[in-house]
């Protein structure tokens, strides 16, 4: 659960400093796309974090964990 937080952190803050650099882009020099450089280098590394983040939650035993997810969650509705 903990490797989803920091996927979901790390993916906020790629989309928030992505968009803060795009807005300098487009001010200061906008027939020049550069930001699409660390766009690009970012997104790979992103992408590998959601690989293994993703990956590492999908075993032999994915569904019976899922299972058992749901059942203490729903006990604690109650």
């Amino acid at each position: 659960m903990e490797m989803l937080k920091a996927f979901y952190i790390h993916l906020t803050v790629y989309i928030f400093v992505n968009m803060l650099l795009l807005a300098i882009n487009l001010l200061t020099n906008p027939e020049i796309w550069w930001f699409l450089y660390p766009l690009g280098g970012w997104g790979v590394g992103l992408f590998i974090h959601g690989l293994t983040t993703f990956a590492s939650g999908f075993g032999s035993d994915w569904e019976s964990r899922k299972i058992k997810e749901y059942m203490e969650k729903d006990k604690k509705k109650y």
